[in-house]
């Protein structure tokens, strides 16, 4: 969920270019607690369990948003890590007005605390209660922090298999083939963004 339609059309766009899933915007509004408020903004709406458990895999998150970890795949390069920041200032943040900066918000600690770090901020989380704000200036690149990290693309179910046996099935009077297969250890697979099972 993001305040820019624009940017969230964009994000839907490459979600279905990427995995064939159909992607919709969808108008939402949100609590705000570092505003007091509800406010306005828009999701990218794509139905998939696989797919979330994927981008959790992929970015080491966590279903629960107070778990979630840094998501150190987006330290590939400098471009991929400027696009992270705009994507979660756009989300949970804003830009300050008053001078260059921007100011990120979460209630995660730990993952404000290792933002801080590789942008080579201070960082003092509030004890309160409530969400803590970390502000990150945009001369953050002159402090030599940034770090590239290597990280594997390849998801952990994503690997060759050895076939060991093909077994053909009459279709009656169907002009086609069936062909029947058995998965293991994993008896699932994705195709074009469906997770599809083997029959049971």
């Amino acid at each position: 969920m993001v305040n820019d339609e624009a940017f969230a059309a964009r994000y839907a766009a490459c979600l279905t270019a990427a995995t064939g899933l159909p992607a919709r915007l969808e108008p939402v509004t949100r609590p705000s607690g570092y505003l007091q408020r509800d406010v306005p903004g828009f999701r990218v709406r794509v139905v998939s369990s696989y797919l979330a458990d994927v981008v959790r895999q992929f970015v080491g998150g966590d279903a629960h948003h107070m778990r979630q970890r840094f998501p150190r795949v987006v330290l590939r390069d400098r471009e991929t890590f400027d696009g992270f920041l705009d994507g979660y200032r756009d989300g949970d943040g804003c830009q300050i007005k008053r001078w260059p900066a921007r100011v990120l918000v979460s209630a995660n600690v730990g993952f404000l605390a290792e933002l801080a770090q590789i942008v080579g901020a201070g960082f003092t989380p509030r004890t309160n209660g409530k969400a803590s704000a970390l502000v990150v200036a945009d001369s953050w690149p002159a402090r030599g922090t940034f770090r590239p990290e290597r990280h594997s693309l390849h998801l952990k179910e994503s690997a060759w298999t050895q076939v060991h046996e093909v077994r053909r099935r009459g279709a009656g009077d169907k002009p086609f083939t069936f062909y029947s297969y058995r998965l293991d250890p994993y008896p699932g697979f994705l195709v074009n963004g469906h997770l599809a099972r083997q029959p049971w």
